[in-house]
């Protein structure tokens, strides 16, 4: 284990780089919500999930939380090609079952849709969706760098965009696929999903992003 970014998960002796090319990757300045500050969520998410006694492959799923957004330029394949490059380098320092794995799980949050008994996939996309549980600032600030990211789009194309992703996912039967996160985090995601849905339909300030 790295100790020179003590606030940060990296399950690999001897790979010191590759971790700095993907924190360089995550502090590219044109990224809004998907930048370092998201990584770290994802990856104390993944520890509060094991606390409260989740059960998952700890390596692969840190791994794959690492490069889940490795690459994100808000083009439809931002998953395939972040998977690809686990792919890539990941041989040189894990054997072919873990690349496997993390690849897998990179593609799986395309659609945060795990199979069921897909522990190491319900525990990455619980920890990846967790933002949605997050309290109303938290939120909202999630909201505006999630515009700020799509900056390139006018806002009646964002917008579309935009519900289209929060209706998917209020929609579903179950946000959370952890029994940890549907007990703690349901309510206030759906709570949150509703308010942000009210903001775009209705018009009104209750999001905060213009």
């Amino acid at each position: 284990m790295e100790d020179d970014h003590p606030d940060m998960s990296w399950p690999l002796d001897g790979a010191a780089q590759l971790r700095d090319d993907l924190l360089a990757a995550y502090d590219d300045p044109d990224r809004g919500y998907h930048d370092r500050g998201h990584l770290i969520a994802v990856l104390n998410r993944l520890d509060e999930l094991a606390a409260g006694g989740v059960r998952f492959d700890r390596t692969p799923v840190q791994l794959a939380a690492w490069f889940h957004d490795a690459v994100y330029d808000g083009e439809r394949d931002a998953e395939e090609r972040s998977a690809a490059w686990a792919e890539d380098e990941l041989p040189r320092y894990a054997d072919a079952a873990t690349v496997a794995e993390v690849a897998r799980l990179v593609r799986l949050t395309e659609t945060h849709h795990p199979d069921a008994g897909d522990v190491n996939g319900a525990a990455l996309s619980d920890a990846d969706l967790g933002i949605l549980a997050a309290d109303r600032a938290t939120y909202d600030a999630y909201v505006a760098d999630v515009r700020r990211e799509y900056d390139h789009l006018d806002d009646p194309d964002f917008v579309v965009g935009r519900v289209s992703v929060l209706r998917d996912l209020a929609d579903r039967e179950e946000l959370f696929h952890t029994r940890y996160a549907r007990e703690r985090w349901t309510a206030a995601a759906r709570a949150n999903l509703t308010r942000e849905l009210a903001f775009w339909y209705d018009g009104a300030s209750a999001v905060g992003v213009a």
